[in-house]
């Protein structure tokens, strides 16, 4: 599947691996040296093709020529038949906002109300006092680790505020929050995919109960779950499962990005002090902040999933139907034919356009909500302790299947 010029080359595996601690320290070289392999390369340890260049990787969000079904990859298990879905086949296959770009589009018109600036405000405002209280029950300490006094709780407090999931079902949901993203991920075994799955299918029969709650007691305050329930009673083409798909995405996006987000996002000031007051200086300001954050951090190892419908041609390639794509933006992020110093921390660095959260229909529409979550979150934490600094240089854990984590992020406070 290589070119003339390709197989003259070392094998790519020899020189792009993103499970090594090499790349855990530094994916430039790496991510350089398979972006020159071509605009599509084929990667044997992942058994996939992996788009290299921003251009492409664009234009197949934005026209979206490749499916998003998990279904449709050559290695997934069979689709299930309806009548046998479970409640986590009947929300990702019967209402999959990844699969169906006619639906997706569908939903992303008539759920645009539920992220409103005022429903964001005030779900800000409920996740904020316990943001407060997690920072000032560490007031006292000389240290501590931020990953496991911080960064772990962050993600579980955003999601249940944000929908509005009573405390009672807090015990129950928290398991989803940590697994969900391995419900469809190609890279792990079965019989992790199936635990995961398992745990899903318990958390959407509590959402199914919390929002039977809901309709028969509404809440006064607004939240996510009561602005999709006012959406349901205005559009015949939103239902219930459509309110439980959206959720379980809002899972997804917030649960393993948030906590890689908030340890890099510590670990980036805490290396570049000076860039604090800049990034912290409004929510604006961070939100080109974090972009910056998450370029300079480096942190990603796969892509974004796609899969091939049909035997074609792709960037000069023949691939063949149930293939896998991996779109990789971040090959880029060290590169300095696309930044000016790329290893240098810039929170006023321009970007154009921003990628981060996806580009075109797949923008992610929480993107908004979960840039101020952060901001929130370093806020006060260099709020409470502005003498911060890091107690020694975090060991990379290589374990997470889809990016670069900290084993532990020890904090001094220096009060």
């Amino acid at each position: 599947m290589q070119t003339t010029e390709q197989r003259e080359l070392p094998p790519i595996e020899s020189v792009f691996n993103p499970n090594s601690m090499e790349y855990a320290l530094d994916p430039g070289p790496q991510c350089k040296a398979l972006s020159e392999r071509g605009r599509l390369v084929w990667y044997a340890p992942w058994m996939c093709w992996i788009m290299t260049r921003m251009p492409d990787i664009m234009d197949c969000w934005k026209n979206e020529y490749l499916s998003s079904d998990f279904y449709d990859w050559e290695f997934a298990p069979p689709r299930p038949l309806e009548e046998n879905w479970n409640n986590f086949e009947r929300a990702l296959v019967g209402h999959s906002l990844l699969a169906d770009p006619d639906h997706h589009r569908l939903i992303r018109k008539i759920t645009s109300p539920a992220f409103s600036r005022n429903v964001v405000d005030n779900i800000n405002r409920r996740i904020e006092p316990d943001i407060v209280r997690l920072f000032e029950g560490l007031k006292d300490a000389d240290e501590f680790d931020y990953i496991e006094d911080v960064a772990r709780h962050i993600p579980f407090i955003s999601i249940t505020r944000m929908v509005g999931i009573p405390e009672k079902y807090w015990p129950q949901i928290k398991r989803t929050v940590l697994t969900f993203t391995e419900t469809w991920n190609p890279t792990i075994s079965d019989e992790r995919r199936e635990k995961a799955q398992q745990d899903s299918n318990l958390a959407i029969d509590i959402l199914l109960e919390v929002i039977a709650e809901r309709r028969l007691s509404p809440v006064g305050e607004e939240d996510f779950l009561s602005a999709l329930l006012q959406v349901e009673a205005e559009n015949e083409d939103f239902d219930e499962w459509d309110i439980v798909t959206l959720i379980l995405a809002l899972i997804g996006a917030g649960a393993d990005t948030t906590l890689m987000a908030q340890q890099w996002s510590a670990y980036a000031f805490l290396k570049n002090p000076d860039q604090i007051p800049l990034a912290l200086e409004s929510t604006a300001t961070f939100s080109n902040a974090f972009s910056e954050i998450m370029r300079w951090a480096g942190n990603s190892k796969m892509g974004f999933a796609r899969y091939v419908p049909e035997d074609r041609e792709l960037l000069g390639q023949q691939v063949k139907k149930g293939q896998m794509v991996l779109m990789m933006p971040h090959l880029k992020d060290h590169d300095p034919d696309f930044f000016d110093d790329p290893y240098r921390l810039d929170v006023r660095r321009e970007f154009n356009p921003d990628v981060l959260f996806g580009y075109g229909p797949r923008y992610c529409i929480g993107a908004a909500l979960a840039k101020h979550q952060l901001y929130l979150s370093m806020r006060e934490f260099f709020r409470q302790f502005p003498n911060a600094t890091l107690a020694e240089e975090p060991e990379r854990d290589l374990e997470d299947h889809n990016s670069i984590s900290f084993k532990s992020l020890r904090v001094k406070t220096n009060r």
